[in-house]
């Protein structure tokens, strides 16, 4: 595994960049050039904000080889989290380890492709969807979202999309309806997409892939199971796919979704349920999107 740990006491990592996207997601530039020179799309870092802290895996939302900086953008969903978007511009965050993961893999015979987000996941796909741009490829993109005043990165997807198609469950912004409705609009009007990319809520996920199993297509999602030290040594991040057992923070996140095991997956992630419920003065952070914050 390749990635690069901080060398030596005091090593900092500086924010250089703090930008609200909707009332409970940020984004947030970080000076870390040796991550910067080596992250591809799909991979992932693991910060700590204090010796304290407690290690949180958040994607690579983008990155600027040539400022040194990697982009992040997590939504508060627990302590760890509201500590980081405490800081400011001109704080650090103590450690920023990366990047981990397997980059999601470009083939050249791929020539159009569909990217699907669900929620905060749009800010994992809007690098997906920038990295096949930049390869030279068709790249449709389908970005739900619950209502107007959350929606994120619209502008950013736009620059990097053929086709974006506008989510909303209520119908605010955009087209009334969910990513799968669109898919699969798309695909009956005669739409021939090589591959599709998921990436969201896990039950979002299995339907997308639900969606394009009867036609064949190539269906790609990004897991986000309980995660902790992100090389694969505590077995906590462990996926079932295809029947045999792999560990997202190595051999993913991406994984094939006409093969991964939802359900179990599911389960595994509600598994502390009972005991964050009884403890609700600790709001555990794997309540929402692990890989989002």
């Amino acid at each position: 595994m390749d990635y690069f740990v901080a060398g030596g006491k005091g090593y900092m990592y500086k924010i250089v960049t703090k930008r609200a996207l909707n009332p409970t997601v940020t984004l947030m530039e970080v000076e870390a050039p040796h991550i910067a020179r080596k992250a591809k799309a799909g991979q992932f870092i693991i910060f700590r904000v204090d010796e304290q802290g407690e290690r949180v895996p958040l994607t690579i939302a983008d990155y600027d080889r040539e400022r040194g900086t990697v982009t992040i953008i997590f939504q508060m969903v627990g302590a760890s989290t509201r500590l980081l978007n405490a800081l400011e511009e001109g704080d650090s965050i103590l450690d920023f380890v990366g990047p981990l993961g397997v980059a999601t893999e470009i083939a050249p015979e791929v020539q159009r492709v569909c990217v699907i987000g669900g929620g905060v996941g749009n800010a994992i796909a809007y690098p997906q969807a920038k990295a096949l741009h930049d390869a030279g490829k068709q790249v449709d993109m389908i970005a739900g979202f619950r209502s107007k005043d959350i929606v994120i990165l619209e502008e950013e997807m736009k620059a990097v999309t053929d086709h974006l198609y506008l989510m909303t469950d209520d119908g605010s912004y955009g087209e009334k309806g969910l990513v799968t409705n669109k898919l699969q609009e798309l695909i009956e009007a005669g739409r021939q997409y090589d591959e599709v990319i998921a990436i969201g809520p896990v039950i979002m996920m299995k339907f997308v892939a639900e969606t394009t199993r009867p036609y064949g297509i190539k269906t790609l999602v990004s897991l986000n199971p309980i995660m902790v030290d992100g090389t694969g040594m505590c077995g906590g991040c462990r996926v079932k796919v295809g029947g045999e057992t792999k560990f997202a923070c190595v051999d993913g996140p991406d994984f094939d979704g006409h093969q991964v095991d939802f359900d179990e997956l599911m389960k595994r992630n509600t598994f502390y349920k009972e005991r964050e419920a009884a403890d609700r003065s600790h709001v555990c952070r794997l309540t929402g999107g692990k890989r989002n914050g």
